[in-house]
């Protein structure tokens, strides 16, 4: 499988996950949502809960995905971003950083405008005392 088709084939793969979720059957009673017919190329039969309030397995598109990647066509998944890569790395480390500025600027600038404001009642609150 060639770079072209195996986009083409994604493509297919998507419109079918889009089509999964577009078209499930809701169950408001136990907060469910099945699987109105089979859907080969997902895995997934009709019947089955692909959305669940509690203790249910969600599939995922991207372990779909993996199962069906040929082994010939090169970074044909992209890594996950919890896994790593850019994206986490600026979430957990430029974050922490820019963060903790932030704070530390906020707390200086709160200090500052704390002692020069005027109480309130002459200090005594929002209490109307005679």
């Amino acid at each position: 499988m060639d770079d072209a088709e195996w986009v083409e084939f994604r493509r297919m793969l998507r419109e079918e996950w889009k089509r999964l979720w577009r078209e499930r059957i809701d169950d408001k009673v136990r907060a469910e949502g099945i699987a109105n017919r089979d859907f080969d190329v997902l895995f997934l039969d009709r019947g089955t809960v692909i959305f669940a309030s509690r203790d249910a397995r969600i599939p995922g598109f991207r372990e779909i995905l993996e199962l069906w990647a040929p082994s010939d066509v090169r970074y044909a998944v992209p890594p996950d971003p919890r896994v790593g890569g850019w994206r986490k790395f600026i979430r957990t480390e430029l974050r922490k950083v820019v963060e903790s500025r932030k704070r530390r600027f906020d707390y200086r600038e709160r200090g500052n405008k704390r002692k020069s404001r005027q109480l309130k009642k002459g200090g005594r609150g929002w209490l109307h005392v005679r």
